[in-house]
């Protein structure tokens, strides 16, 4: 064994994923994790620790695979983590964990994010759920919204004792990672259902199709229900366009309800009437993990695909493991590329696009080279569908249906990053709807420092 380089992990093979919606990536079986897990080294200062949004002890589980407790290692998991099993599949950890690892300075970092996966994977088949309360505290705590800051907010206070009851404005529980995230990433049944069910077991109570705004209102739970809080996790599923000509037409979608149809609804499997465009060239405007998503999907049902995106690849914000994937499956990269206009044909349908190349020029505000077109450049791409994956904002229902809750001017709730807490008493938030569109564990953390807010507010009241 090479203690530089990670066990490889398996994966199925691209020619036969691309035209499937199963699981890529096949994860470590029990061998393969403790070989892998041999390579930690332990740190007493651990910074793989620091660079994890909730803190898992990493080097506790990882010890504990060594010696095959993996019970003990799902134990250890499931103290910081409501969701380690969809963790170890969607989470950043080249630039989180992995990237702060110390065997990462001189060879491979240890597989952290497999690690995880496999630890959850075990406990699950073999019925193995995380501990709850010990006894009750009878104090209610509302909870809008059941994706990742939903579900880690509701957890970390169940298991504090209180009586949380999660709102879900959809028929699913599990928020962006029930309708955003592909099957072929996340399996919905098999580990989502699953986590939502183990939060489920902590005492949380999960209501689904309550839209609050309409069914009704955080005032109404506060002062008609009995919650003597409220944590806002209702995500940022208000689609962004880029207002070019044409994009009106049939046959433009944004990322979300292009993947809305097909991981909610099931438009790719036979049984199920959702309508979905099985474009034949499909063109993705963007170059994040959303992107890679409707992309890789558009590929599966039967597409011809192209990323458009305005920056060079060192600058995709998707992860690195999902853009190599994408590659290896045939889709087209269009780098440095940004559309000017839709070209519709006399029916209203989409029939192309015109784009421009472009060149990077001086760092913009965020440090990232800004585009500039290069003159003349322009060309036309034949398309029948465009998804547009631009970025999502709040819906600004829950802040305009709430007095005295303060929002900035892209419509996300103002919330104080250590502890949830907004302009409204009794009233917390996190996640995409105070950061705009982020990563999963970017809103487990603000769910988990949301409980810890809850906690210290009904402490002292």
């Amino acid at each position: 064994m090479d203690v530089l380089k990670k066990v490889p992990v398996r994966e199925q093979e691209p020619t036969a994923r691309a035209k499937n919606f199963e699981e890529v990536c096949l994860g470590y079986d029990a061998q393969e994790a403790v070989e892998e897990s041999q390579r930690c080294l332990g740190c007493k200062n651990a910074q793989c620790v620091k660079g994890c949004p909730v803190s898992i002890d990493i080097p506790g589980f990882i010890t504990e695979i060594k010696g095959q407790n993996f019970e003990k290692a799902f134990e250890i998991l499931s103290e910081s983590s409501a969701l380690p099993a969809v963790c170890g599949r969607v989470c950043p950890q080249e630039s989180q964990c992995e990237g702060k690892c110390v065997r990462g300075v001189k060879g491979e970092p240890v597989s952290i994010g497999k690690l995880e996966r496999f630890t959850a994977d075990w406990a699950r088949e073999h019925g193995i759920a995380p501990k709850g309360a010990k006894e009750r505290n009878g104090r209610k705590v509302a909870v809008i919204g059941s994706g990742p800051a939903g579900l880690t907010c509701a957890g970390d206070l169940a298991r504090m004792g209180y009586d949380v009851t999660v709102f879900e404005a959809l028929h699913e529980a599990g928020g962006v990672l029930s309708y955003g995230i592909p099957e072929f990433r996340l399996p919905k049944q098999e580990v989502v259902a699953k986590e939502v069910e183990n939060v489920r077991s902590l005492g949380v109570k999960i209501e689904t199709n309550v839209v609050i705004g309409k069914s009704t209102t955080i005032d109404g739970l506060m002062e008609e229900e009995g919650f003597e809080a409220v944590f806002i996790g209702s995500g940022a599923g208000l689609p962004r366009f880029m207002g070019i000509p044409g994009e009106q037409a049939n046959g433009v979608f944004s990322a979300n309800e292009f993947l809305t149809r097909n991981n909610l609804m099931k438009a790719f499997q036979e049984g199920y009437d959702t309508p979905i465009m099985r474009g034949k060239n499909v063109a993705v405007v963007g170059g994040g993990n959303v992107a890679m998503d409707a992309a890789r999907t558009a590929l599966r049902l039967g597409a011809n695909v192209h990323i458009v995106y305005r920056r060079s690849e060192a600058e995709l914000p998707a992860r690195v493991e999902e853009v190599h994937h994408a590659k290896e499956e045939g889709i087209i990269f269009d780098l440095l590329t940004n559309p000017t206009e839709i070209l519709v044909d006399e029916n209203g349908w989409v029939k192309g696009m015109t784009c421009i190349r472009m060149e990077l020029g001086e760092p913009d505000a965020s440090g990232r080279r800004s585009p500039v077109e290069i003159e003349g450049s322009e060309f036309e791409m034949e398309l029948d569908t465009v998804i547009m994956s631009l970025g999502t904002s709040p819906n600004p229902l829950i802040s305009s249906t709430t007095e005295g809750l303060s929002v900035n001017r892209r419509k996300c709730i103002e919330a104080e990053e250590e502890n949830g807490a907004t302009s409204k008493p009794g009233v917390f938030a996190g996640g995409d709807a105070v950061t705009g569109a982020a990563t999963v564990i970017l809103a487990m953390g603000a769910g988990k420092a949301a409980a810890k807010g809850i906690h210290e507010y009904l402490s002292n009241k």
